[in-house]
């Protein structure tokens, strides 16, 4: 399938105009498609909730659109849980799910009702003795080892994973938790990342639902949910068909018949934690061809480096590229695209065919909606880029500025230190 920016050159143009490149910008319209799409795939279960996964993207005028769509929060440290509270999430609409856990996180997540997802077995004494209590309602996270397959291979290593109960831990967790006062319970489990297929979902479900219904037996706890998480990925590259939400949640649906409805366990609430099905494809990272460099590879440099995306440089990662103007150029160029940090892996793509690119062609790189401005950092001293919302009238709002070398050295404002610093703007 091809990919087409969700933005013309000539709004680009026009943005440019007053927020200069790099900077992120994201697609208000095709959020809002997804969440609708996403909750009319799960409407058949009327405990249905997508808690949204903040650390895909933690930009609360994101956050606040899928609120309206009835969607919970899935935190994962104090930071994602203050957000989420200021924003107005409050108890069963915040999942938190960390994991080495410091002991003022579990106290705030109780202070403000989250259901806490505990990822060990040695958690529950942790909890406990942190918090003075076990809460009424729990959840805990489920590990079943070795390799999980599907069809199309092999599709990750949970047995190399470091989160997670084994399920003999698991059983025995839910009994010392009942005794301990739990009274509603869940079990969460993610064995696969970024899956580009509607077999996954209902695959995990079926592994899950039947755990359930062997753990209600055997222990006799009140299991409210079944968190199937994240995992449900987007297509980075070009030849991939993209996952049908809807086909997933009619998967999800036969399984959930077949299993939990047979064994009397019709009321189970279905939750997910979809970041990056949820804003990846709905965001890009925008920026600026300035410089080229003709050696023993052909360089194209641009105004952003790894510290507005990081995925390339860390995983090696695809992220498509779009010149802009230039769409339907023959892609005839190969290219190195690069950014400005004193790291050589610090490239967008290795030897990418292009369309020839010239100095102060803005090219789109594509599906930085999740893991793209949140995987972020300092490095080199380089400052983070502003965020912009493409409205669904076409008009863009700034959602968040562009860091400042002030924000840098903020860190440092209890020091006398730095107090003769000059300001390049005053030199």
């Amino acid at each position: 399938m091809k990919k087409q920016p969700f933005v013309t050159k000539e709004k680009l143009d026009e943005i440019t105009v007053t927020y200069p490149t790099p900077f992120h910008l994201y697609d208000e319209k095709g959020i809002r498609e997804n969440a609708r799409a996403v909750k009319e795939a799960f409407a058949w279960n009327k405990g249905f909730r997508e808690y949204y996964a903040v650390k895909a993207n933690a930009n609360p005028f994101l956050i606040n659109i899928l609120k309206e769509y009835g969607c919970g929060v899935d935190c994962s440290s104090m930071t994602e849980l203050m957000l989420s509270d200021a924003l107005g999430f409050s108890g069963e609409e915040i999942m938190f799910s960390s994991n080495d856990t410091p002991a003022e996180e579990f106290v705030f997540a109780d202070k403000i009702g989250a259901t806490i997802n505990l990822d060990d077995f040695t958690h529950i004494e942790f909890l406990e003795k942190t918090i003075g209590h076990i809460p009424e309602r729990i959840s805990c996270r489920f590990n079943p080892g070795g390799i999980f397959q599907m069809s199309n291979g092999i599709m990750d290593n949970p047995g190399d994973s470091k989160y997670g109960f084994t399920k003999d831990q698991l059983f025995e967790g839910f009994k010392i938790l009942k005794e301990k006062g739990a009274k509603y319970f869940g079990v969460h489990a993610f064995l696969a990342s970024n899956t580009v297929t509607n077999e996954y979902y209902p695959m995990l479900a079926k592994t899950l639902f039947e755990l359930v219904v062997e753990l209600k037996e055997e222990t006799g706890c009140d299991i409210r949910f079944i968190n199937l998480s994240g995992g449900v990925g987007i297509p980075y590259e070009e030849d991939k068909t993209p996952n049908d939400i809807r086909v997933i949640g009619e998967g999800v649906r036969k399984v959930y018949e077949e299993i939990l409805v047979s064994a009397g366990l019709s009321d189970v609430a279905i939750y997910t934690e979809m970041g990056r099905f949820m804003m990846g494809p709905y965001g890009c990272l925008v920026t600026k061809a300035i410089h080229e460099k003709h050696t023993y590879k052909e360089y194209i440099g641009t105004d952003a480096c790894a510290v507005n995306l990081m995925r390339p440089a860390m995983y090696g990662a695809y992220h498509h590229i779009t010149v802009m103007g230039k769409e339907n150029a023959p892609c005839d160029h190969k290219y190195d695209v690069t950014g400005s940090l004193c790291e050589n892996n610090d490239k967008f793509a290795i030897d990418r065919m292009l369309p020839k690119v010239d100095k102060g062609d803005l090219l789109v790189i594509h599906d930085t909606g999740a893991h793209g401005f949140s995987m972020g950092y300092n490095y080199n001293g380089k400052l983070k880029s502003a965020e912009i919302l493409l409205k669904e009238n076409g008009s863009f709002k700034l959602i968040r500025r562009r860091e400042t070398p002030e924000d840098y050295f903020r860190t440092f404002d209890c020091f006398d230190i730095l107090k003769d610093m000059k300001n390049p703007g005053d030199m």
